[in-house]
């Protein structure tokens, strides 16, 4: 079955370029069927390019999913179209009354300010408690992630030395995991953070399971059964070419950045990189809508009272 969104939003045309099954509001409409209701709650300046490459993922299971978009009530982004937000994005305080099957909650390029010191911090812990009563599983991706373990359980970021900056190999840590359906043993996975959450912490705090590890940039993926959530805090979800693009992005800016480890054949910019984490990241995904799809109520308004 295919992930619904509307025509004119531009997701729509390149993934059915790419061969992934799009449905418009009107087909979908026509279909006796509940689809899954998937948020995407966008803190990532580059709206755009951000919602193709989670509606990519999400939207390659058997499943309908109605992917919603949504965004902070008072923060105004800079990066992406006005008419583009006012189009397709409604706001956390209008749709809060909603219930939803599943919500990604993305990363943001803030990691450097404590995070009470973020401008909408007291809107998103909002969010993240509304999650416990609205939300039948919730995903944090890198910083999102960080922010939602430090919020329910009290975890620290931590400021690197230099940035964690490439594609690191991961240790399947629970290959039994529903999550973990079909991983090899161990995995590459795209790194872009200058912060890190630390294993020790995250085992001292009760009820969290570190799925995904690395020796060389720690723990990546954590489940949290508690509170019906999964913390990524690296990025499966980057196109081949996302790390290049923030490399040259830096590069021309003429700030600091070492050439992204593991990313370029022999580690030379000038040669195209190549995608070794496609195939993990569907299955991570896919495994993530196939377990909202087998556990949450079938109507929505019994989720987080069950």
């Amino acid at each position: 079955m295919p992930i619904k969104l509307p025509e004119s939003l531009p997701a729509y045309s390149v993934l059915r370029d790419e061969g992934v099954m799009v449905m418009s509001d009107d087909r979908a409409s026509r279909q006796d069927i509940r689809p899954l209701r998937i948020g995407l709650l966008n803190l990532m300046p580059k709206k755009i390019q951000t919602e193709n490459q989670f509606a990519r993922l999400i939207g390659a299971t058997p499943l309908q999913i109605d992917l919603q978009l949504i965004r902070m009530s008072e923060h105004q982004t800079k990066n992406t179209a006005a008419a583009h937000m006012e189009e397709f994005y409604r706001p956390f305080q209008e749709v809060k009354g909603e219930y939803f099957d599943g919500l990604i909650i993305t990363g943001a390029p803030i990691e450097h300010l404590p995070f009470e010191d973020v401008t909408y911090w007291d809107e998103l812990t909002e969010v993240m408690d509304w999650t416990q009563s609205h939300v039948h599983s919730t995903f944090g991706v890198c910083w999102g992630g960080m922010a939602m373990i430090n919020h329910f359980h009290g975890v620290a970021k931590h400021m690197l030395t230099a940035k964690a900056f490439g594609c690191y190999r991961h240790t399947n840590l629970v290959p039994s995991s529903p999550y973990l359906r079909g991983f090899s043993d161990d995995c590459v996975i795209p790194v872009s953070r200058w912060t890190e959450m630390r294993q020790d912490e995250i085992d001292a705090a009760p009820g969290l399971i570190t799925l995904l590890s690395s020796d060389q940039v720690g723990p990546c993926l954590v489940e949290d059964p508690g509170h019906r959530a999964l913390y990524i805090f690296n990025h499966f979800e980057y196109d081949s070419d996302t790390l290049k693009q923030e490399y040259d992005r830096d590069v021309e800016a003429g700030a600091p950045i070492e050439v992204p480890l593991n990313y370029y054949p022999d580690d030379d910019p000038a040669r195209t990189p190549l995608n070794r984490w496609r195939s993990h990241a569907h299955l991570l995904y896919g495994n993530w809508i196939n377990e909202i799809y087998q556990t949450t109520p079938y109507e929505l308004e019994k989720i987080g009272h069950d």
